[in-house]
């Protein structure tokens, strides 16, 4: 089990533009830690006649969801590039003020047509849920999380999911990683460069915090534990994850870690179990399968000699 005093956090995102009054500042203060943001992969948009292959009208949706800058940019860029004019009725609602301020790059900023929630995709999902009666485009990223889709099918919500850029995963082998007591990830595309960059590094040797659900999967998949999973009903977003974490005391951090050490054993149990109960059934599936062509060849052997006699 990891003893060890957090000081230096590595957040694998971009560095807020707006660090100063960034909440990432106040846990800095707050606990005496060092933030350092890199980005662990790198955006490329989708081609103009790749999203026209995927037989998706921009024009056919009377409201967007943006959920970053990114999904801003690429939204835009494709119009631009489909030669669409967008309309002025269109709707957009973002996941943040931050993002929804970001858009007066692209239209004239109307409060009464851009909507945002407050921090969390779950807060935007019940802005968005009292327009029900709009037809949704969210454009994303390949990998993005299926927690967003998941809110939007129980609010039943009537939306396209729109791929328009995709992530490639980034050398990190630069980054002096054992300075860091922890890291933040927040995609699988993170996961595949942090264990393409570090094969050597094991859950034991830095605590690991993983915002969704698809993050956490791709963890367990690479043999890596998180101590620090979000979003919970406790920790909403990340930072509160994080701020949670260091707010316990030493006693109760290892009680925390024991928990989550119990309950990634007994997953990784239950998928042994699985596994070996498939590999039975196909087993005794295909006895079975050639008992009965024993048996029908036989049958066959008999009857074709009862003809002959």
């Amino acid at each position: 089990m990891i003893e060890r005093t957090i000081k230096n956090i590595l957040i694998s995102q971009p560095e807020p533009t707006d660090l100063l009054k960034n909440q990432y500042k106040a846990l800095s203060s707050k606990y005496e830690v060092e933030f350092t943001f890199y980005k662990f992969f790198d955006v490329v948009g989708i081609s103009n006649r790749e999203f026209r292959d995927a037989k998706i009208s921009l024009l056919d949706h009377s409201a967007v969801i943006f959920t970053s800058k990114l999904s801003v940019d690429n939204y835009f860029r494709l119009a631009k590039e489909l030669r669409l004019t967008i309309p002025e009725t269109m709707k957009y609602f973002c996941i943040t003020e931050t993002v929804a301020n970001y858009m007066q790059n692209y239209v004239q900023y109307r409060k009464r047509k851009i909507f945002y929630g407050k921090l969390t995709f779950k807060d935007l999902v019940e802005v968005i849920a009292k327009h029900k009666e709009e037809n949704f485009i969210i454009p994303c990223a390949e990998d993005s999380s299926i927690d967003y889709f998941t809110l939007l099918d129980t609010a039943k919500i009537k939306y396209t999911k729109a791929v328009m850029y995709r992530s490639e995963p980034k050398d990190l082998s630069n980054i002096d990683i054992k300075k860091f007591d922890m890291i933040a990830m927040f995609s699988p595309i993170g996961v595949k460069s942090f264990i393409q960059s570090f094969p050597e590094i094991t859950s034991e040797d830095i605590f690991i915090a993983a915002f969704g659900t698809t993050t956490q999967t791709a963890l367990k998949s690479a043999k890596l534990k998180s101590y620090i999973p979000a979003p919970t009903k406790e920790a909403p977003s990340m930072i509160m994850a994080i701020d949670n974490f260091l707010s316990l005391t030493t006693e109760e951090r290892k009680e925390w870690m024991a928990k989550i050490d119990a309950e990634f054993k007994a997953k990784k149990k239950t998928s042994t179990t699985k596994t070996t109960t498939t590999k039975k059934a196909t087993a005794t599936k295909k006895t079975s399968t050639t008992k009965t062509t024993a048996t029908k060849k036989t049958t066959s052997k008999k009857t074709s000699k009862t003809k002959d006699e």
